[in-house]
């Protein structure tokens, strides 16, 4: 057996290369040959004989997919409109909880008593609408009853609270109601909420007596229960259901007192108007 000159053996690691690389490419030539690329569930066929057509074949069909169904390619935007909600009621029916509730998802059974007025927002998505809620919670006690309609003031919809075991805070509902509907916005939107739902052995108002009252002054009107979470997020979602989706007034004022559409750059006065 003769021996391997050291010219040989430096050889070694060039002819290694070499033959790496000519895989290499191999494999590479190969793959070329024939892709099958599968864009949005359908297979489609590309031959890599010719790059640039080939290139360009796939860049129309990913530019094909991806505007599908859509104008230019272009995604489906989603409404941000933005409106003032005031919560109303006697002292300790619950309405901080309500708003405890539906804001953070939480109950406190030792909850403070709001002192003049709480602000908190929250937003409810529809199909193709986000509503975001800036929320007034109103306190109850009667010294602070002069001070309700700084707050009422431009809002587009109201929640008026009782407590279901309590007759008397549904009366004092009632006379928020008619105040509302003398002094506020003509088109608010008002929902009466018997809240306390989870005392309902205790009851002292009827559902049905609530519910007659509510269709006779056309409210909206649910039984809630801010403890157990019975109806808070439905509650909102119905109200946000019933408000305009479009500004009537001036958008500068109306981000903060009307309600508009935040992603509208063209906003103007306008009368339409779309209720779910």
């Amino acid at each position: 057996m003769r021996d391997v000159s050291a010219q040989e053996v430096a050889a070694f690691p060039r002819a290694a290369d070499r033959t790496t690389s000519a895989a290499i490419h191999k494999a590479a030539r190969a793959r070329r040959r024939l892709e099958i690329r599968k864009i949005t569930g359908a297979e489609t066929e590309v031959r890599r004989r010719d790059p640039i057509s080939s290139s360009s074949s796939l860049l129309l069909l990913v530019m094909n997919a991806r505007g599908n169904g859509r104008p230019n390619g272009t995604l489906p935007q989603t409404k941000i409109c933005q409106f003032k909600l005031v919560l109303l009621g006697d002292m300790a029916v619950g309405k901080s909880s309500l708003v405890l509730r539906f804001v953070k998802g939480q109950f406190d059974e030792f909850q403070e008593t709001t002192i003049g007025a709480a602000f908190l927002a929250q937003s409810v998505c529809l199909d193709d609408t986000t509503v975001k809620f800036e929320i007034w919670d109103t306190a109850g006690q009667e010294r602070y009853h002069s001070l309700a309609p700084m707050y009422y003031r431009g809002a587009q919809a109201a929640i008026v609270v009782f407590d279901i075991t309590k007759p008397e805070t549904f009366e004092r509902a009632k006379a928020w109601v008619k105040e509302l509907q003398r002094q506020a916005s003509p088109n608010i939107v008002i929902a009466l909420a018997g809240n306390k739902y989870d005392l309902n052995d205790k009851r002292l108002v009827e559902y049905e007596e609530a519910q007659t009252y509510a269709e006779d002054t056309g409210l909206l009107f649910m039984e809630t229960s801010a403890k157990t979470a019975m109806n808070v997020n439905d509650l909102f979602l119905a109200i946000a259901k019933k408000m305009p989706k479009t500004d009537t007034q001036n958008p500068t004022h109306a981000a903060r007192h009307r309600g508009v559409n935040l992603q509208d750059p063209d906003a103007h006065p306008t009368s339409s108007c779309c209720g779910n």
